[in-house]
C-alpha cells in the first residue's frame, strides 16, 4: 500500500465535513446549532446534505457531533451499539422517555457505551465548541433512529417532518412529503412502554469508563474497553481498545479484522513496508485486514487512542452475560 492510497483511508480532523440538516430537530430551538459528521460508512442521517469520507464499512460506523456550549441532541434510541468518547469539551448524556430517568457528565477521553433501546440524548456543558466521536454499531448502523415523540411534535412546529421513508423535508425550503409517503408516525403509549427508564446505578457502573483509570490499565498493554471480557461487557459486532505509551511493542504486527485508529491525544506513527503516515488527535484511519504495520507515540509526552475492531458476532442489541 502506497503513502498515497493510505491517505485515502484516513480523515483529518482538520478535514470533517459537518452536516447541519442531519437530523430532524435541526431547526428546534436549542439543537440547530449542531454539526453531525458521517467518518466511515453511511451512519443514521435523514438529510441527503450528509457528506461520508469512507463509504466502505467493516461491520460498524464512525461519526462523530460537534456542537457549541448550551445546545443539546434530541431524545432518541437505537437498536444497536451507539458509543461515545469525548475529543473536546464537557458533557452531559441523560436517557430516558423525557430524558429524567439518569444523566451522566464525561470529560475528555472518557467513553459511554449507551445502553441500546433507551431514549438518550446529549448536551454539551463546557465553554467552548465541543466535539465526541461515535461507533455505531452494524453496516447499517442499525437502521437509523426512533426518536421520542415530543421531538417529532417540536420539529413539525419548527418547520421540519420526517417521512415515514426515514427522509426530512423542509417546509422553509418549499419542501413537503411526496406523494404516497406519510409522515412518520408518533410512538403509541403502549409502544412506549417497551422503552426502559435505567436509572444511574443501572447505567454508569458498566457503561462508562474514565480516561485517567483506562491510561492506568494500559501502561503495559491494551486496555480492552468494550467486549466480552472487557470493562465494559458487551458484543455489539465489535470490540474497543485503549492504547497508550508502552501499550504495545513498536514491532510489526498483523491483525485479520478491521483496525479502525481514533486518536485521542499526542500524535501516533504508523508505519509499514511502504510508507508511514503520523495521526493527530482527532484523525481517525482505516487499517485493513493482513496489513503488517506498527504503531508507536511519535513525540514525547501524552498520548492515547482508541481502536476498534470487528468481530464475528452481529450488531444488535446490548449483550449481558
Amino acid at each position: 500500500m502506497s503513502p498515497e492510497e493510505m491517505e485515502t483511508r484516513i480523515v483529518r480532523y482538520g478535514d470533517l465535513k459537518p452536516c447541519r440538516t442531519a437530523f430532524i430537530d435541526a431547526h428546534t430551538p436549542g439543537s440547530d446549532q449542531k454539526e453531525n459528521f458521517t467518518i466511515i460508512g453511511g451512519g443514521v442521517s435523514e438529510s441527503p446534505d450528509q457528506h461520508v469520507h469512507i463509504k466502505e464499512t467493516p461491520g460498524f460506523n464512525i461519526g462523530a457531533a460537534g456542537q457549541p456550549p448550551k445546545c443539546r441532541n434530541s431524545l432518541h434510541s437505537h437498536t444497536t451499539a451507539e458509543v461515545f468518547f469525548v475529543l473536546k469539551g464537557r458533557w452531559r448524556f441523560f436517557w430516558g422517555r423525557w430524558g429524567t430517568a439518569g444523566e451522566v457528565v464525561l470529560e475528555e477521553g472518557d467513553i459511554f457505551n449507551i445502553p441500546t433501546g433507551i431514549f438518550r440524548g446529549f448536551e454539551n456543558i463546557g465553554t467552548d465548541y465541543g466535539m465526541i466521536m461515535a461507533i455505531l454499531g452494524g453496516d447499517d448502523a442499525g437502521g437509523g433512529v426512533t426518536w421520542a415523540p415530543q421531538v417529532i411534535e417540536d420539529a413539525r412546529d419548527h418547520g421540519l417532518v420526517l417521512g415515514e421513508n426515514g427522509v426530512l423535508y423542509d417546509s422553509k425550503k418549499g419542501q413537503s412529503l411526496p406523494e404516497g409517503v406519510k409522515p412518520m408516525p408518533l410512538l403509541s403509549d403502549d409502544e412506549l412502554k417497551a422503552f426502559p427508564e435505567p436509572g444511574n446505578e443501572a447505567v454508569v457502573r458498566d457503561y462508562v469508563a474514565r480516561y485517567w483509570d483506562m491510561m492506568a490499565l494500559a501502561a503495559k498493554r491494551p486496555c480492552k474497553v468494550i467486549g466480552e471480557t472487557a470493562l465494559l461487557k458487551d458484543k455489539p459486532g465489535f470490540e474497543v481498545e485503549f492504547l497508550t505509551r508502552g501499550s504495545i511493542p513498536e514491532t510489526a504486527y498483523t491483525l485479520q479484522a478491521h483496525e479502525i485508529l481514533m486518536v485521542m491525544r499526542g500524535h501516533w506513527k504508523l508505519s509499514w513496508a511502504d510508507g508511514e503516515k503520523v495521526l493527530a488527535p482527532g484523525d481517525t484511519c482505516a487499517v485493513p485486514p493482513g496489513l503488517e504495520h506498527s504503531l508507536a507515540p511519535s513525540m514525547s509526552g501524552e498520548a492515547s487512542l482508541f481502536r476498534a475492531m470487528n468481530t464475528a458476532d452481529p450488531a444488535g442489541p446490548t449483550w449481558v452475560s
